[in-house]
């Protein structure tokens, strides 16, 4: 008897699957039942070989042996994910597995997670791809009843691939280039690196701001109050106060405005790791994280999404979801909302996955058992939802113009009309704890005006700064991410922006991590060393307008109106190029990412200079192996931190003096003398010289 073979990404997605198509039964690696077999992958279980497996000459970095080209590429398990691996070819491979469903995320990444498997085992058994937005047992069912043949998605996987090698040959080149000719790690990356300057150029802007000041006139007569323009100096603006002191105003017009503010798109991922952000600090990994974890509890439709909207399929839908939440959410009681779900519907804008919207499973079990953070992503999500359905928010604005003393002065003022869907907004803003500085609007209501009504007023005087550009924070650096280089682009591109919602949290955490920004409360500030990078590496890999160019090509292969070995050829170009172009550089730009070492001794072995590294004290001396470690087990057992000054006294001497040594066999304290015991080989040894 045949059976069904299904291939998740993840072992809790595997369980959601296997018991919605009754395959209840646990083996190792695997579930089965009802003509099913149910595995999965843990993320990548097959990825690129590292350079050092193409030739062993690559183990070293060298400026001679670049650039590296992988002709044919070579793909490795990575040791950790073997066990996994083998169990999932094992099952490709059964004579009673006919046909094989790749039920990995539906999106770019998750097809070259299941493509890349199939292909290291040489299967060629027919593939179907379950499609799915959300991890409901009813979507779940839907997907396997609409199974699509993979090769569907033969374009979406030589995007995919293309991106893959794309960052594998600018990371790895650029980065050993840099690195070789500056002599220190310097990670160069196709999208990270573009990023980076976008965020020293605005560190620049705020450096070179001189900040001006300004004055402004104001009139006054009981609870009216109007502004002068910026007055440049003090000498003009005290004369304009004396002048309108005791004067009389005249209003000269009065213009009212109706507005109308449309209600919010619903949330894709940008835009919500934008306001969970702004909101709750939280950091773009943070939000899709969470997000990806409700996702998985089925809470939550798929988060890694770039479109707003919903198909036009999904009306009921949405319109049952509403009304369920209006008694579901504290604030949303007693709120009267008619939904005019249609403005939230179009399958034009939908591309793989539509907007992150709640699901019906949510709405059955509430909040509960779900942690903090994930409540307040739930509830930003819900009130999203709300808000976009509602009407529109309408208002009156008035600008009324004064002349006193020969100047002109402007009074504005706001009305609400209809609240529509800012009600909603700040009923759910209002339960906020005060976790972001959202600013309130205040309201401004003039009294009754009308054209010629004259008024004594008093006047007064204020200074002001002009104010510095802001530092980028996640919330403003997403959103720069999303419309980099979009002036630039054809009016038509598929895609504007570096990265894509689902790579962006990523790229700024590993910023981060490397050392190149750092996170000041909710501001993201370049460091030193990210400053200096940025400087010295070439347009090609800073320039956000180029990097985007490259994002639309990848978008236009997964629609299949690219071709993806055009694109890799204009890589590999590149990447040529690039290396030719940075042959040397001259002796001083070479130090300049280099710290200031601390000298602690003469090395025992060569006699160069011992350094302290942070777990430890080394030779300066690449080719000399001597070390001694921070950790040493000698140090650990005795309970004494290896201090720059015990390392300094055994270089010198051989031996140093040390207090407070404890001892594990008495329990008891001791003052020594320590040896040092070179062997000359991977370690140091260390011996105590009692006293007596």
């Amino acid at each position: 008897m045949s059976v069904q073979l299904v291939i998740a990404e993840k072992p809790s997605v595997a369980r959601s699957i296997a018991a919605v198509i009754g395959a209840a039964e646990k083996q190792n690696g695997y579930w089965q039942g009802g003509g099913y077999l149910v595995s999965w992958c843990i993320g990548h279980l097959v990825s690129f070989a590292e350079a050092g497996q193409y030739d062993e000459k690559y183990c070293k970095w060298r400026y001679e042996d670049l650039p590296i080209l992988p002709q044919p590429w070579q793909f490795i398990v990575p040791d950790e994910k073997k066990q996994q691996f083998e169990i999932v070819r094992s099952l490709l491979n059964r004579p009673d597995v006919d046909s094989v469903t790749a039920a990995t995320d539906a999106g770019r990444e998750g097809e070259l997670i299941f493509r890349f498997v199939y292909q290291m085992v040489g299967c060629t058994k027919p593939v179907k791809r379950l499609w799915i937005s959300s991890m409901e047992d009813a979507a779940i069912r839907e997907g396997f009843a609409n199974l699509r043949p993979d090769s569907d998605y033969d374009a979406l996987y030589q995007s995919a691939l293309c991106r893959a090698k794309a960052d594998w040959l600018v990371g790895i080149n650029a980065t050993r280039l840099f690195s070789v000719l500056y002599h220190k790690t310097l990670t160069v990356g196709r999208v990270q690196t573009p990023t980076l300057k976008m965020l020293v150029d605005r560190d620049a802007k705020i450096l070179r701001f001189q900040k001006e000041k300004y004055y402004t006139v104001s009139i006054q007569s009981g609870s009216l109050k109007a502004d002068s323009e910026r007055i440049s100096d003090a000498e003009t603006a005290n004369s304009l106060k004396e002048k309108c002191t005791s004067a009389v105003a005249v209003c000269t017009s009065v213009k009212r405005e109706k507005k109308t503010e449309q209600p919010p798109k619903l949330y894709d991922l940008t835009t919500l790791q934008r306001e969970a952000n702004r909101l709750f600090g939280f950091t773009a990994k943070q939000t899709l994280d969470y997000a990806q974890q409700l996702y998985e509890k089925k809470l939550l439709t798929y988060p890694r999404t770039d479109s707003q909207y919903l198909t036009e399929d999904m009306g009921q839908t949405a319109q049952h979801l509403v009304s369920d939440l209006l008694g579901l959410l504290p604030f949303a009681q007693g709120l009267a909302l008619t939904a005019e779900v249609g403005r939230v519907l179009n399958s034009k804008k939908v591309s793989d996955h539509h907007a992150i919207i709640p699901t019906a499973e949510f709405v059955k079990q509430g909040f509960a058992g779900l942690a903090e953070s994930e409540c307040k992503l739930m509830n930003l999500v819900c009130s999203k939802l709300l808000c976009a359905v509602a009407i529109p928010h309408e208002y009156e604005t008035v600008t009324a113009v004064f002349s006193c003393a020969g100047n002109e002065f402007a009074a504005k003022g706001k009305t609400v009309l209809v609240p529509g869907w800012k009600e909603i907004d700040q009923r759910f803003r209002s339960t906020l704890k005060a976790d972001g500085e959202e600013e309130t609007e205040t309201l401004n209501t003039l009294p009754e005006l009308t054209e010629g009504q004259s008024y004594s007023v008093v006047s007064d005087i204020s200074e002001h700064f002009t104010s510095p550009p802001k530092a980028y924070t996640e919330d403003t650096l997403l959103s720069a991410m999303e419309r980099a280089g979009a002036e630039d682009m054809p009016k038509n591109a598929e895609r504007k922006g570096l990265g894509t919602p689902a790579t962006r949290a990523a790229i700024l955490e590993k910023l981060v991590q490397m050392g190149f920004v750092q996170r000041k409360g909710k501001q993201l500030v370049p460091t030193k060393d990210g400053i200096n990078l940025a400087v010295v590496l070439p347009e090609s890999l800073t320039s956000p307008a180029l990097t985007a160019e490259w994002e639309n090509r990848l978008t236009e292969i997964a629609k299949g109106s690219a071709d993806p070995d055009e694109f890799m050829a204009e890589i590999e170009t590149q990447v040529r190029q690039l290396v030719r172009a940075y042959s040397c550089i001259s002796a001083d730009k070479q130090n300049l990412f280099q710290s200031k070492r601390v000298i602690i001794g003469k090395c025992p072995r060569c006699s160069e200079n011992v350094y302290e590294g942070k777990k430890n004290f080394y030779c300066g001396n690449r080719s000399c192996q001597f070390v001694m470690w921070k950790n040493d087990r000698f140090f650990e057992q005795r309970k004494k931190a290896f201090t720059p000054k015990i390392a300094a006294a055994l270089l010198k001497d051989g031996k140093a003096k040390v207090k407070g040594l404890y001892s594990e066999k008495t329990g008891k304290i001791y003052d020594a003398t320590v040896l040092l015991a070179d062997t000359g080989g991977k370690y140091v040894n260390y011996r105590v010289e009692r006293k007596g």
